[in-house]
């Protein structure tokens, strides 16, 4: 990715030291856009190394951490280089939200995006790193930890700035969602469904940040280079359902699915890829 000329996001924090096991955020709502595409993903490689059912992870929590906050606007000099990229990231991002949403006459109010390492306390409860980045919607702020683009490249063969970059435009595209009040109204259909049912619906939240990761590359093209889209469409398939639970339990319960399949997950990242608009990025009128 061209992100030399790129504006870094003011829109962040720093939290450390961390501390904290394995549990995920408690009281994250699944049906909000509280877990990211991270959570699945770390989810199955702790499954893997320890040899446990990777659904009894999601009821874990934790002690929640003393954390030191620095806000931004300060001095970014303390930052390593994959935060520097990841505030040139969010910077993108909001450059092209801005405009998206000022063509329909409305305004877009950036996230800000919390860099923690270990653990954190979040809006929407504690989270250790095994979560994974995600959007709380309570604080309306992303949460990354960046040692999991590691384990992203590492484990799972999706490397290359634009995997990093589809993660956090995919957590963008949660707090779009909520600007959109679309979070709100799934989480009050949630409430009167089954779990297959809230699942179903969880899954079509997922693809629709998908798309709208796709819908900001897309319109952003000067940051794109050769390999780019497909680096991003590798990150897609690492995170879809059905390849994590054949990686971490050997088969797919497609009932069990919260954020798409391998083929699902690419084909929305596509679709905002090629459209550059997220009018079509409707995955709840699709079947």
């Amino acid at each position: 990715m061209r992100l030399d000329d790129e504006r870094e996001s003011s829109n962040f924090e720093v939290r450390g030291p961390g501390g904290g096991g394995f549990g995920l955020p408690v009281g994250l709502p699944l049906g909000r856009g509280g877990l990211g595409c991270g959570s699945i993903i770390l989810i199955g490689i702790i499954s893997l190394i320890f040899g446990v059912n990777p659904l009894s992870l999601l009821g874990g929590g934790g002690d929640a951490p003393v954390v030191q906050t620095r806000s931004g606007g300060s001095s970014t000099e303390e930052l390593d280089a994959t935060q520097h990229q990841s505030l040139k990231i969010l910077g993108s991002t909001e450059r092209v939200w801005g405009d998206v949403f000022g063509k329909s006459g409305g305004q877009y109010v950036p996230t800000t995006l919390v860099f923690y390492s270990g653990g954190t306390q979040a809006g929407c409860g504690f989270a250790s790193a095994s979560a994974g980045p995600f959007y709380c919607p309570a604080d309306k702020r992303v949460y990354l930890d960046t040692a999991f683009f590691d384990q992203l490249a590492n484990r799972f063969g999706a490397p290359g700035d634009f995997a990093k970059a589809y993660v956090i435009a995919h957590e963008v595209g949660h707090h779009v969602q909520d600007l959109e009040g679309t979070l709100d109204k799934v989480h009050a259909q949630q409430e009167r469904l089954g779990e297959a049912g809230a699942n179903a619906l969880q899954v079509k939240v997922e693809l629709q940040a998908d798309c709208y990761a796709g819908v900001w590359a897309a319109n952003d093209r000067n940051l794109l280079e050769p390999g780019d889209a497909e680096a991003g469409l590798r990150a897609a398939a690492a995170v879809g359902d059905d390849t994590l639970q054949k990686a971490s339990q050997g088969y797919v319960v497609p009932e069990g699915f919260t954020h798409g399949s391998a083929a699902q997950r690419q084909h929305w990242l596509q679709v905002g890829l090629k459209s550059a608009d997220p009018a079509r990025c409707d995955t709840f009128g699709s079947n």
